[in-house]
């Protein structure tokens, strides 16, 4: 009874003097940290979700619905002590983490940080997702540490598409897993909310600028109540602000001030705020809007339509918005900062010009705070925010990260992942979502596959989705490994080159064999990898990571956050030195050219201290260190392409794309949504088919 809260957040000090006072004997600071981890460890015990293994592995929907999990807020309680108030359920197994646990604990020291990010995959994915949980399972579950895993959410789109889920895979799941890969707590809903009212907002304004007066605009932005007294709403303040309007009272406004305050002349040839879908959707790529016969300019006859597109929500930039605040006050900031269009002047349009910050803000409030979740053998998880990695910066909140080195306290492990390769979430990790949470990793997890290395060679068949795998993928090919190893050592040398150390984790395929998984070991220690650990979670759970455990806390024992650096330096470097920096330090090419198109946004950008001063967001393929899918292994000496460039004023970064990226994806012949359906036999309703 004695054993509340404040035992697993005080300092060793106050613990002491805190059993004291309740009766329990205590000679020494030491003696109350042992009895500390004594006690973490029993509950941790007392946790322990059991697993069923199976061979050959049951699909990933079974394994999740056959484990019994810890209800949420027992689990977090236990692990953590929370207090009242600090979670809100969603459910039995699911919730909602306050920001108010980090104003409790900001005083006390961060745990060590470890960033999982991987080399550049197959078609198929290699496990990453997977990897982070089964990590996560070994040092939460198998090592008696304290351990919170901060992942994405995913988008449902991928998940009834060709892709499938992202909870992991095998005996390596965050769950449920059915609530995990589709509503989950309604983050992405309140983000398509929010993007969408935008949307409506920015044509809804142009409409009525071209078709009312000066005079009546005013009238309605504006008017005046049952005495004849006009009022500001809060939410027109940043407008006038940025008109160099200072005065309260309306009716003070000069014929000229209120034609400037309530006249956008929004350029719609220049919107490029598009509305968003959480589907695959390849016929919304392009639309035409604006088509009815309400939307006419009636006095000129003329069409106030326009040709737009969907994207995916989670390439709204508010996704990243979400990602990268810090609290409900830099989330609002940044909001408002977002850039929709321009003026027919050239003049950029946030969301503060619409008036429309506030209303965004209240749509995600409730979106800030990480959702509460749990890997299948009861190791605790944040899952938060979802940008991709290939059009955005691809990684989880800052916020949740920030709350779980708070909770895990200096002595536990925190494993955030970042998407695709090294060169991308994980380049994105280190120079811009650093940047802005001041948060310095402890060590990097590098994830890669025999497979992936075969294919690297340059001297194997493609990999092909729903294909069957080529004999070199099957049989001992130790000759390939070896050769396409030279992605795996570019990925190892670019998270050196940011003073990080780097874990190899050889996430192990039933067709690997021991000699190949060896030479991929003996490769990557030979190339600057502090460690390298085949493992084998998939099929074994925790207990198939624990060495990876082991070797990720000796990395996190041996080496100091304070070695971390960013690769540029984001205020002082000109926007092409940063790009140009990117491509010969991260991608091994020679420089960058650049299309009229860029070259006149460039230079905008330069012009403007504010903006020249923020990070870049490269946008490339996934598939290459270059900006060529199909060149593989390691690629030195090319130029990239830089097609175009235009600036994420929320998000704080300026999104660099190298080739064509598509926005919103389609659905192949089969999608996913074949297999999905819900099962009546057995009485209670069971999910089938996810994956």
């Amino acid at each position: 009874s004695w054993l509340r809260g404040y035992f697993f957040t005080e300092t060793p000090a106050a613990m002491q003097r805190q059993l004291v006072a309740a009766g329990v004997a205590v000679t020494g600071v030491a003696a109350a940290l042992a009895l500390r981890r004594l006690v973490v460890a029993r509950r941790a015990a007392a946790l322990l979700n059991k697993l069923q293994l199976k061979t050959p592995v049951p699909p990933d929907v079974e394994i999740s619905q056959a484990v019994k999990l810890t209800p949420i807020k027992e689990l977090f309680d236990r692990k953590f002590g929370l207090r009242e108030g600090e979670l809100f359920a969603h459910g039995t197994y699911k919730g909602k983490l306050s920001l108010s646990v980090y104003e409790r604990l900001k005083h006390q020291p961060d745990g060590n940080y470890v960033v999982v990010c991987g080399i550049n995959p197959t078609p198929l994915g290699e496990g990453k997702s997977t990897t982070t949980i089964g990590l996560s399972q070994a040092l939460g579950a198998h090592l008696g540490q304290q351990v919170m895993t901060c992942i994405r959410q995913p988008s449902m789109g991928p998940t009834f598409g060709i892709k499938g889920g992202a909870a992991g895979g095998g005996y390596a799941q965050c769950a449920p897993m059915e609530e995990f890969n589709l509503h989950m707590t309604g983050d992405i809903h309140a983000i398509t909310a929010a993007n969408n009212l935008f949307a409506a907002a920015i044509d809804t304004r142009y409409l009525h600028e071209q078709t009312a007066s000066t005079n009546f605009l005013w009238n309605k932005l504006c008017p005046a109540d049952g005495s004849g007294r006009r009022t500001f709403e809060l939410s027109m303040r940043p407008r006038l602000d940025k008109l160099g309007i200072f005065k309260a009272n309306p009716d003070d406004l000069t014929a000229s001030e209120i034609e400037r305050f309530v006249r956008l002349d929004i350029d719609p040839d220049s919107i490029t705020w598009k509305r968003v879908t959480d589907t695959n959707d390849r016929y919304l790529r392009g639309v035409s809007v604006g088509t009815s016969p309400s939307e006419v300019n009636k006095k000129t006859g003329e069409s106030l339509g326009r040709e737009s597109g969907f994207a995916i929500t989670v390439a709204s930039e508010i996704m990243a918005v979400l990602a990268l605040a810090t609290d409900l006050s830099d989330l609002r900031a940044r909001l408002g900062r977002m850039i929709a269009c321009t003026s027919r002047a050239g003049e950029p349009l946030t969301a503060d010009d619409f008036g429309i910050t506030g209303a965004l803000t209240v749509l995600m409030m409730d979106a800030l705070m990480p959702t509460t979740m749990q890997t299948l053998e009861g190791t605790p998880a944040l899952v938060h925010c979802g940008p991709f990695a290939n059009i955005a910066h691809g990684n989880s909140s800052v916020v949740a990260d920030r709350l779980a080195l708070k909770l895990v306290g200096p002595q536990g492990y925190v494993l955030t992942e970042a998407g695709f390769g090294s060169d991308m979430g994980g380049e994105k990790f280190f120079n811009i979502k650093c940047l802005y949470s001041k948060l310095r990793p402890s060590c990097a997890v590098l994830v890669c596959t025999v497979r992936a290395l075969k294919l690297h060679s340059n001297e194997a068949p493609p990999v092909v989705p729903g294909a069957a795998l080529a004999a070199e993928y099957r049989e001992e090919r130790l000759g390939l490994v070896a050769k396409g190893a030279a992605n795996m050592l570019a990925h190892i040398q670019n998270v050196r080159k940011h003073g990080v150390q780097v874990v190899v984790a050889i996430n192990r395929f039933h067709t690997d064999t021991d000699a190949e998984v060896e030479t991929v070991a003996r490769v990557a220690r030979e190339g600057g990898a502090f460690d390298a650990v085949a493992a084998d979670h998939f099929a074994k759970g925790g207990a198939g990571a624990v060495e990876l455990g082991r070797a990720v806390m000796a990395a996190c024992a041996a080496t100091s956050p304070r070695e971390f650096r960013h690769i540029y330096d984001a205020k002082a470097q000109g926007v092409k030195d940063k790009i140009e920096t990117i491509v010969r330090e991260v991608y091994g090419g020679a420089g960058a050219k650049y299309s009229p198109a860029a070259e006149a946004r460039i230079a905008r950008y330069e012009a403007d201290p504010a903006l020249r001063s923020l990070p870049i967001c490269m946008s490339k393929t996934q598939y290459s260190l270059s900006d060529d899918p199909k060149a593989l292994g390691a690629p030195s000496g090319f130029t990239v392409t830089v097609k175009d460039a235009y600036v994420s004023a929320g998000a704080g970064f300026i999104v660099v794309s190298l080739g064509t990226i598509s926005f919103i994806p389609g659905l192949p012949v089969k999608p996913a949504y074949y297999k999905i359906d819900v099962d009546l036999s057995s009485g209670s309703p069971r999910v089938v088919g996810l994956s």
